[in-house]
Protein backbone atom coordinates (compact mmCIF):
# COMPACT_ATOMS: atom_id res chain seq x y z
CA UNK A 1 0.00 0.00 0.00
CA UNK A 2 0.88 3.59 -0.49
CA UNK A 3 1.93 5.52 2.47
CA UNK A 4 -0.33 8.40 3.13
CA UNK A 5 1.25 11.83 3.82
CA UNK A 6 0.11 13.72 6.63
CA UNK A 7 -0.28 17.57 5.98
CA UNK A 8 -1.38 19.93 9.25
CA UNK A 9 -4.01 21.94 8.55
CA UNK A 10 -3.94 25.47 8.96
CA UNK A 11 -5.70 24.98 12.60
CA UNK A 12 -3.00 23.09 13.44
CA UNK A 13 -0.33 25.68 12.64
CA UNK A 14 -1.90 28.39 14.40
CA UNK A 15 -2.80 26.45 17.35
CA UNK A 16 0.98 25.07 17.13
CA UNK A 17 2.86 28.74 16.68
CA UNK A 18 0.16 29.81 19.80
CA UNK A 19 1.50 27.26 21.65
CA UNK A 20 5.11 28.07 21.15
CA UNK A 21 4.59 32.33 21.55
CA UNK A 22 2.64 31.57 24.61
CA UNK A 23 5.80 29.18 26.22
CA UNK A 24 8.37 31.56 25.17
CA UNK A 25 6.30 34.62 26.55
CA UNK A 26 5.79 32.97 29.40
CA UNK A 27 9.33 31.77 29.68
CA UNK A 28 10.83 34.68 29.43
CA UNK A 29 8.60 37.07 31.25
CA UNK A 30 8.70 34.69 34.21
CA UNK A 31 12.60 35.07 33.86
CA UNK A 32 13.08 39.08 33.64
CA UNK A 33 9.98 38.90 36.76
CA UNK A 34 12.20 36.30 38.83
CA UNK A 35 14.93 38.51 38.14
CA UNK A 36 14.04 41.58 38.68
CA UNK A 37 12.21 40.54 42.54
CA UNK A 38 15.61 38.70 43.18
CA UNK A 39 17.25 42.62 42.56
CA UNK A 40 14.84 44.12 44.53
CA UNK A 41 14.96 42.31 47.69
CA UNK A 42 18.80 42.82 47.67
CA UNK A 43 18.27 46.26 46.97
CA UNK A 44 15.79 46.63 49.78
CA UNK A 45 17.97 44.70 52.17
CA UNK A 46 21.53 47.29 51.43
CA UNK A 47 19.02 50.38 51.84
CA UNK A 48 17.93 48.98 55.28
CA UNK A 49 21.55 48.24 56.32
CA UNK A 50 22.68 51.49 54.85
CA UNK A 51 19.76 53.35 56.97
CA UNK A 52 20.28 51.23 59.84
CA UNK A 53 24.07 51.87 60.29
CA UNK A 54 22.97 55.50 59.77
CA UNK A 55 21.20 55.37 62.48
CA UNK A 56 23.12 53.39 64.96
CA UNK A 57 25.45 55.86 63.88
CA UNK A 58 23.32 58.78 65.36
CA UNK A 59 22.25 57.12 68.45
CA UNK A 60 25.70 56.49 69.35
CA UNK A 61 26.80 59.82 68.86
CA UNK A 62 23.44 61.04 70.75
CA UNK A 63 24.60 58.41 73.77
CA UNK A 64 28.57 60.42 73.37
CA UNK A 65 26.96 64.21 73.75
CA UNK A 66 24.28 63.14 76.37
CA UNK A 67 27.18 61.56 78.31
CA UNK A 68 29.32 64.42 77.80
CA UNK A 69 26.59 66.91 79.08
CA UNK A 70 25.61 64.49 81.85
CA UNK A 71 28.96 64.88 83.11
CA UNK A 72 29.54 68.28 82.89
CA UNK A 73 25.95 69.14 84.30
CA UNK A 74 26.54 67.05 87.27
CA UNK A 75 29.93 68.27 88.13
CA UNK A 76 29.25 72.08 88.17
CA UNK A 77 26.10 71.26 90.13
CA UNK A 78 28.30 69.39 92.82
CA UNK A 79 30.65 71.85 93.08
CA UNK A 80 28.45 74.54 93.00
CA UNK A 81 26.13 72.82 95.88
CA UNK A 82 27.82 70.60 97.81
CA UNK A 83 31.38 72.34 97.83
CA UNK A 84 30.62 75.59 98.51
CA UNK A 85 28.50 74.21 101.36
CA UNK A 86 31.75 72.29 103.01
CA UNK A 87 33.82 75.34 102.16
CA UNK A 88 31.27 78.04 104.33
CA UNK A 89 30.78 75.63 107.39
CA UNK A 90 34.93 75.61 107.30
CA UNK A 91 34.85 79.16 107.36
CA UNK A 92 32.72 79.39 110.38
CA UNK A 93 35.07 76.70 111.76
CA UNK A 94 38.50 77.95 110.56
CA UNK A 95 37.32 81.78 112.10
CA UNK A 96 39.82 82.08 114.67
CA UNK A 97 42.49 80.99 112.58
CA UNK A 98 43.56 83.61 109.64
CA UNK A 99 45.84 81.05 107.29
CA UNK A 100 43.13 78.49 107.35
CA UNK A 101 40.60 81.16 106.27
CA UNK A 102 43.02 82.08 103.54
CA UNK A 103 43.18 78.43 102.37
CA UNK A 104 39.77 78.33 102.48
CA UNK A 105 39.68 80.95 100.17
CA UNK A 106 41.85 80.12 97.60
CA UNK A 107 39.95 76.71 97.46
CA UNK A 108 36.76 78.98 96.72
CA UNK A 109 39.05 80.89 93.57
CA UNK A 110 39.93 77.12 92.67
CA UNK A 111 36.47 76.25 92.66
CA UNK A 112 35.11 79.01 90.53
CA UNK A 113 37.68 78.77 87.92
CA UNK A 114 36.81 74.74 87.53
CA UNK A 115 32.82 75.90 87.03
CA UNK A 116 33.72 78.77 84.41
CA UNK A 117 35.88 75.83 82.36
CA UNK A 118 33.00 73.50 82.42
CA UNK A 119 30.87 76.39 81.46
CA UNK A 120 33.25 77.34 77.95
CA UNK A 121 32.27 73.84 76.65
CA UNK A 122 30.03 74.21 74.21
CA UNK A 123 26.28 73.02 75.16
CA UNK A 124 25.53 69.54 73.54
CA UNK A 125 22.36 69.53 74.68
CA UNK A 126 20.44 71.26 71.62
CA UNK A 127 22.99 68.86 68.97
CA UNK A 128 21.80 66.11 71.34
CA UNK A 129 17.91 67.02 70.75
CA UNK A 130 18.78 67.27 66.98
CA UNK A 131 20.81 63.89 66.64
CA UNK A 132 18.16 62.11 68.64
CA UNK A 133 15.17 63.12 66.49
CA UNK A 134 16.56 62.80 63.32
CA UNK A 135 17.23 59.46 64.03
CA UNK A 136 13.74 58.76 65.04
CA UNK A 137 12.64 60.20 62.13
CA UNK A 138 15.04 58.26 59.82
CA UNK A 139 14.12 55.23 61.85
CA UNK A 140 10.17 55.43 61.54
CA UNK A 141 10.72 56.21 57.65
CA UNK A 142 12.74 53.47 56.90
CA UNK A 143 10.65 50.92 58.27
CA UNK A 144 7.17 52.36 56.30
CA UNK A 145 9.74 52.14 53.33
CA UNK A 146 11.00 48.66 53.61
CA UNK A 147 7.55 47.20 54.21
CA UNK A 148 6.19 48.91 51.45
CA UNK A 149 9.05 47.70 49.04
CA UNK A 150 8.20 44.17 50.40
CA UNK A 151 4.57 44.18 49.93
CA UNK A 152 5.45 45.68 45.71
CA UNK A 153 7.82 42.65 45.09
CA UNK A 154 5.36 40.26 46.92
CA UNK A 155 2.58 41.63 44.93
CA UNK A 156 5.04 41.90 41.66
CA UNK A 157 6.29 38.23 42.13
CA UNK A 158 2.20 37.05 42.41
CA UNK A 159 0.83 38.77 39.68
CA UNK A 160 4.10 37.22 37.28
CA UNK A 161 2.78 34.20 38.76
CA UNK A 162 -0.95 34.03 38.04
CA UNK A 163 0.03 35.84 34.96
CA UNK A 164 2.27 33.01 33.17
CA UNK A 165 -0.33 30.71 34.79
CA UNK A 166 -3.12 32.36 32.86
CA UNK A 167 -0.97 32.25 30.07
CA UNK A 168 -0.88 28.46 30.45
CA UNK A 169 -4.33 27.88 31.45
CA UNK A 170 -5.74 30.09 28.45
CA UNK A 171 -7.99 30.87 31.25
CA UNK A 172 -9.24 34.56 30.41
CA UNK A 173 -10.89 35.64 33.62
CA UNK A 174 -7.04 34.95 34.84
CA UNK A 175 -5.71 37.17 32.39
CA UNK A 176 -8.22 39.77 32.83
CA UNK A 177 -7.66 40.35 36.42
CA UNK A 178 -3.86 39.93 36.40
CA UNK A 179 -3.87 43.19 33.45
CA UNK A 180 -6.08 44.94 35.65
CA UNK A 181 -3.32 44.39 38.57
CA UNK A 182 -0.65 45.06 36.11
CA UNK A 183 -1.90 48.27 35.19
CA UNK A 184 -1.47 49.17 38.93
CA UNK A 185 1.36 47.33 39.31
CA UNK A 186 3.06 49.25 36.24
CA UNK A 187 2.01 52.60 38.13
CA UNK A 188 3.65 51.89 41.35
CA UNK A 189 6.79 50.57 39.30
CA UNK A 190 7.49 54.45 37.20
CA UNK A 191 6.15 55.87 40.52
CA UNK A 192 8.84 54.19 42.65
CA UNK A 193 11.60 54.21 39.84
CA UNK A 194 11.06 58.24 39.82
CA UNK A 195 11.54 57.88 44.08
CA UNK A 196 14.01 56.13 44.02
CA UNK A 197 16.19 58.02 41.18
CA UNK A 198 15.29 61.59 42.90
CA UNK A 199 16.88 60.18 46.31
CA UNK A 200 19.83 58.79 44.87
CA UNK A 201 20.79 62.05 42.67
CA UNK A 202 19.98 64.22 46.34
CA UNK A 203 22.05 61.41 48.61
CA UNK A 204 25.09 61.12 45.67
CA UNK A 205 24.71 65.16 45.98
CA UNK A 206 25.40 65.16 50.17
CA UNK A 207 27.95 62.47 49.28
CA UNK A 208 30.13 64.41 47.10
CA UNK A 209 30.69 67.06 50.27
CA UNK A 210 28.98 65.71 53.32
CA UNK A 211 31.70 68.01 55.43
CA UNK A 212 30.36 71.08 53.92
CA UNK A 213 26.70 70.17 54.97
CA UNK A 214 27.35 69.79 58.13
CA UNK A 215 29.80 72.78 58.92
CA UNK A 216 26.57 74.49 57.18
CA UNK A 217 23.73 72.91 59.41
CA UNK A 218 25.93 73.73 63.21
CA UNK A 219 26.82 77.02 62.23
CA UNK A 220 25.67 79.03 65.06
CA UNK A 221 25.79 76.19 67.40
CA UNK A 222 28.57 74.51 67.55
CA UNK A 223 32.44 75.95 67.10
CA UNK A 224 33.77 75.44 63.93
CA UNK A 225 37.23 74.49 65.52
CA UNK A 226 35.26 71.86 66.97
CA UNK A 227 33.37 70.63 64.23
CA UNK A 228 36.84 70.34 62.38
CA UNK A 229 38.27 68.61 64.84
CA UNK A 230 35.78 65.50 65.12
CA UNK A 231 35.35 65.76 61.58
CA UNK A 232 38.59 65.07 60.21
CA UNK A 233 40.44 63.86 63.58
CA UNK A 234 44.01 64.38 62.68
CA UNK A 235 47.16 64.49 64.27
CA UNK A 236 47.80 68.04 62.89
CA UNK A 237 44.63 69.53 64.75
CA UNK A 238 45.22 70.39 68.53
CA UNK A 239 42.02 69.77 70.38
CA UNK A 240 39.77 72.57 71.62
CA UNK A 241 39.30 71.33 74.48
CA UNK A 242 42.86 70.77 75.84
CA UNK A 243 43.13 74.06 78.02
CA UNK A 244 40.03 73.74 79.79
CA UNK A 245 40.33 70.34 80.92
CA UNK A 246 44.07 70.98 81.75
CA UNK A 247 43.08 73.57 83.91
CA UNK A 248 40.13 70.93 85.42
CA UNK A 249 42.72 68.37 86.45
CA UNK A 250 45.58 71.10 87.73
CA UNK A 251 42.67 73.01 89.86
CA UNK A 252 40.99 69.43 91.26
CA UNK A 253 45.22 68.49 92.06
CA UNK A 254 45.69 71.70 94.08
CA UNK A 255 42.46 71.10 96.22
CA UNK A 256 43.31 67.91 97.21
CA UNK A 257 46.53 69.13 97.79
CA UNK A 258 45.04 71.85 100.46
CA UNK A 259 42.54 69.27 101.44
CA UNK A 260 45.08 66.69 102.86
CA UNK A 261 47.18 69.71 104.33
CA UNK A 262 44.01 70.56 106.32
CA UNK A 263 43.56 66.63 107.11
CA UNK A 264 46.67 66.93 108.60
CA UNK A 265 47.02 69.61 110.67
CA UNK A 266 43.87 71.23 111.14
CA UNK A 267 41.96 68.33 112.46
CA UNK A 268 43.66 67.95 115.53
CA UNK A 269 42.72 71.36 116.48
CA UNK A 270 39.14 71.24 115.43
CA UNK A 271 37.55 67.76 115.24
CA UNK A 272 34.19 69.02 113.96
CA UNK A 273 35.83 70.40 111.02
CA UNK A 274 36.68 66.79 110.35
CA UNK A 275 33.58 65.66 108.37
CA UNK A 276 33.48 68.89 106.20
CA UNK A 277 37.20 68.08 105.01
CA UNK A 278 36.17 64.65 104.57
CA UNK A 279 33.22 65.70 102.24
CA UNK A 280 35.28 67.93 99.83
CA UNK A 281 37.76 65.32 99.80
CA UNK A 282 34.64 63.05 98.34
CA UNK A 283 33.46 65.40 96.01
CA UNK A 284 37.02 66.07 94.60
CA UNK A 285 37.68 62.46 94.06
CA UNK A 286 33.92 62.17 91.87
CA UNK A 287 34.94 65.47 89.93
CA UNK A 288 38.25 63.96 89.02
CA UNK A 289 36.35 60.89 87.92
CA UNK A 290 33.80 62.80 86.21
CA UNK A 291 36.90 64.88 84.54
CA UNK A 292 38.69 61.30 83.01
CA UNK A 293 35.18 59.98 81.60
CA UNK A 294 34.92 63.74 80.06
CA UNK A 295 38.33 63.40 78.36
CA UNK A 296 37.48 59.99 76.83
CA UNK A 297 34.17 61.15 75.59
CA UNK A 298 35.37 64.33 73.94
CA UNK A 299 38.26 62.45 72.64
CA UNK A 300 37.51 62.97 68.19
CA UNK A 301 37.96 59.15 67.92
CA UNK A 302 34.59 58.12 68.99
CA UNK A 303 32.48 60.57 67.07
CA UNK A 304 34.56 60.33 64.08
CA UNK A 305 34.30 56.89 63.91
CA UNK A 306 30.30 57.04 64.36
CA UNK A 307 30.54 59.83 61.65
CA UNK A 308 32.28 57.54 59.12
CA UNK A 309 30.21 54.76 60.18
CA UNK A 310 27.49 56.95 58.90
CA UNK A 311 28.76 58.14 56.12
CA UNK A 312 29.45 54.95 54.83
CA UNK A 313 25.81 53.19 55.72
CA UNK A 314 24.31 56.19 53.81
CA UNK A 315 26.97 56.68 50.39
CA UNK A 316 28.30 53.12 49.88
CA UNK A 317 25.25 50.73 51.59
CA UNK A 318 22.25 53.32 50.87
CA UNK A 319 23.29 54.63 47.72
CA UNK A 320 23.98 50.91 46.20
CA UNK A 321 20.60 49.49 47.60
CA UNK A 322 18.87 52.61 46.36
CA UNK A 323 20.18 51.96 42.78
CA UNK A 324 19.70 48.19 42.98
CA UNK A 325 15.93 49.43 43.81
CA UNK A 326 15.75 51.39 40.45
CA UNK A 327 17.25 48.72 38.40
CA UNK A 328 14.44 46.83 39.69
CA UNK A 329 11.62 49.26 39.32
CA UNK A 330 13.07 49.56 35.31
CA UNK A 331 12.85 45.50 35.51
CA UNK A 332 9.77 45.29 36.56
CA UNK A 333 8.24 48.15 34.59
CA UNK A 334 9.43 46.11 31.56
CA UNK A 335 8.28 43.04 32.36
CA UNK A 336 4.87 44.21 33.01
CA UNK A 337 4.89 45.87 30.19
CA UNK A 338 5.97 42.97 27.74
CA UNK A 339 3.19 41.57 29.84
CA UNK A 340 0.25 44.02 29.01
CA UNK A 341 0.95 43.80 25.67
CA UNK A 342 0.81 40.13 25.28
CA UNK A 343 -2.16 39.26 26.89
CA UNK A 344 -4.22 41.13 24.38
CA UNK A 345 -2.58 39.11 21.63
CA UNK A 346 -3.38 36.15 23.92
CA UNK A 347 -6.98 36.83 24.24
CA UNK A 348 -7.27 37.16 20.22
CA UNK A 349 -5.46 33.75 20.09
CA UNK A 350 -7.53 31.93 22.29
CA UNK A 351 -10.60 33.54 20.53
CA UNK A 352 -9.72 32.12 17.11
CA UNK A 353 -8.37 29.03 18.51
CA UNK A 354 -12.03 28.60 19.78
CA UNK A 355 -13.58 29.96 16.70
CA UNK A 356 -11.92 27.55 14.64
CA UNK A 357 -12.62 24.33 16.50
CA UNK A 358 -16.62 26.20 16.35
CA UNK A 359 -15.91 25.45 12.69
CA UNK A 360 -14.94 21.93 13.00
CA UNK A 361 -17.60 19.31 12.15
CA UNK A 362 -19.14 17.73 15.47
CA UNK A 363 -19.92 14.86 13.75
CA UNK A 364 -16.58 13.94 12.15
CA UNK A 365 -15.02 10.79 13.94
CA UNK A 366 -11.57 12.07 14.21
CA UNK A 367 -12.58 15.24 15.39
CA UNK A 368 -11.61 15.03 19.51
CA UNK A 369 -14.01 16.94 20.32
CA UNK A 370 -16.66 14.53 18.78
CA UNK A 371 -15.21 11.85 20.70
CA UNK A 372 -15.44 13.80 24.07
CA UNK A 373 -19.18 13.77 23.59
CA UNK A 374 -19.13 10.41 22.23
CA UNK A 375 -17.42 9.01 25.02
CA UNK A 376 -20.32 11.59 27.57
CA UNK A 377 -22.99 10.07 26.11
CA UNK A 378 -22.73 6.60 24.94
CA UNK A 379 -26.17 6.47 23.84
CA UNK A 380 -26.05 8.50 20.69
CA UNK A 381 -25.14 5.56 17.64
CA UNK A 382 -26.52 7.66 14.81
CA UNK A 383 -23.11 8.65 13.93
CA UNK A 384 -22.19 8.54 10.03
CA UNK A 385 -18.76 7.06 9.76
CA UNK A 386 -17.07 4.61 8.81
CA UNK A 387 -16.19 3.38 11.91
CA UNK A 388 -19.69 3.31 13.75
CA UNK A 389 -20.61 1.31 10.51
CA UNK A 390 -17.37 -0.98 10.92
CA UNK A 391 -18.00 -1.63 14.13
CA UNK A 392 -21.96 -2.51 13.34
CA UNK A 393 -20.78 -4.85 10.54
CA UNK A 394 -18.38 -6.22 13.03
CA UNK A 395 -21.44 -7.65 15.09
CA UNK A 396 -22.97 -8.39 12.10
CA UNK A 397 -20.74 -10.30 10.39
CA UNK A 398 -20.59 -12.58 13.10
CA UNK A 399 -23.96 -13.62 12.11
CA UNK A 400 -23.53 -13.40 8.33
CA UNK A 401 -20.18 -14.24 7.22
CA UNK A 402 -19.86 -12.49 3.85
CA UNK A 403 -18.05 -13.58 0.86
CA UNK A 404 -15.12 -12.44 0.18
CA UNK A 405 -15.76 -10.84 -3.41
CA UNK A 406 -15.42 -7.29 -5.07
CA UNK A 407 -18.02 -5.69 -5.62
CA UNK A 408 -18.31 -4.12 -9.14
CA UNK A 409 -21.39 -2.04 -8.56
CA UNK A 410 -22.05 0.70 -11.05
CA UNK A 411 -21.88 4.29 -10.45
CA UNK A 412 -25.33 4.85 -8.77
CA UNK A 413 -24.28 2.05 -6.37
CA UNK A 414 -21.19 3.51 -5.10
CA UNK A 415 -22.96 6.84 -4.64
CA UNK A 416 -25.14 5.24 -2.46
CA UNK A 417 -22.32 3.74 -0.70
CA UNK A 418 -20.84 6.90 -0.24
CA UNK A 419 -24.11 8.12 1.15
CA UNK A 420 -24.17 4.58 3.19
CA UNK A 421 -20.66 6.59 5.03
CA UNK A 422 -21.77 9.31 5.04
CA UNK A 423 -20.09 11.42 2.30
CA UNK A 424 -21.44 13.78 0.13
CA UNK A 425 -22.24 11.42 -3.42
CA UNK A 426 -21.08 14.39 -5.38
CA UNK A 427 -17.79 14.27 -4.10
CA UNK A 428 -18.07 10.10 -4.00
CA UNK A 429 -17.34 9.40 -8.55
CA UNK A 430 -15.27 6.34 -7.76
CA UNK A 431 -15.14 2.98 -6.29
CA UNK A 432 -12.88 3.12 -3.16
CA UNK A 433 -10.81 0.17 -4.64
CA UNK A 434 -10.05 2.22 -7.58
CA UNK A 435 -9.14 4.87 -5.66
CA UNK A 436 -5.48 2.65 -3.57
CA UNK A 437 -4.82 2.50 -0.27
CA UNK A 438 -7.52 3.80 1.92
CA UNK A 439 -6.36 6.66 4.71
CA UNK A 440 -3.56 5.70 7.42
CA UNK A 441 -7.05 5.48 9.87
CA UNK A 442 -8.71 2.80 8.36
CA UNK A 443 -7.33 -0.78 9.34
CA UNK A 444 -7.29 -3.56 7.64
CA UNK A 445 -10.22 -5.22 8.69
CA UNK A 446 -12.24 -2.66 8.42
CA UNK A 447 -11.42 -2.48 4.64
CA UNK A 448 -12.09 -5.82 3.95
CA UNK A 449 -15.78 -5.59 5.72
CA UNK A 450 -16.22 -3.01 3.04
CA UNK A 451 -15.04 -5.33 0.49
CA UNK A 452 -17.11 -7.83 1.29
CA UNK A 453 -20.41 -6.04 1.33
CA UNK A 454 -22.67 -6.95 -1.13
CA UNK A 455 -25.73 -4.45 -2.62
CA UNK A 456 -28.28 -6.56 -0.35
CA UNK A 457 -26.33 -5.93 2.97
CA UNK A 458 -26.01 -2.15 1.99
CA UNK A 459 -30.13 -2.09 1.78
CA UNK A 460 -30.46 -4.08 4.87
CA UNK A 461 -28.56 -1.92 6.87
CA UNK A 462 -29.13 1.29 4.82
CA UNK A 463 -32.27 2.44 7.20
CA UNK A 464 -29.77 2.12 9.95
CA UNK A 465 -27.14 4.60 8.79
CA UNK A 466 -29.16 7.00 6.77
CA UNK A 467 -27.07 10.42 6.10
Amino acid sequence: MTPVIYKPSSTDVVLLSFIYQKTYLSLHTSSLCSIAVGVGFYGNSETNDGVYQLTYSLYNANHTLGGVDSLVTGTMGSMKSGLHQHLARLDEIFATRGDYVQTLQFMQQMTDNVIKQLLGLPDWEEAKVDLSSIADQTARVEYYRWLTYLLILILDLIICLLACLGLAKQSRWLLTTMMVFGVLTLVLSWTSLGADLATAVGTSDFCVSPDKFLLSQTKGVIGTDIVHYYLYCNQTLSNPFQQPLTIFQRSLTTMQIQIHGLLQFAVPLFPTAERDLLGIQHVLNSSEASLHQLTALLDCRGLNKDYLDAMVGVCYDGVEGVLYLCLFSSLASCAFTVMLCAIPRAWRQIASRERDYDDIDEEDPFNPRARRIMAQNPNITNMHSFCSYSSSMGSQTSIHPPAPTVSNAPMSENMNQAALFGGNPRYENVPLIGRGSPPPSYSPSMRATYLSMTEEQIRHFGNDFQA
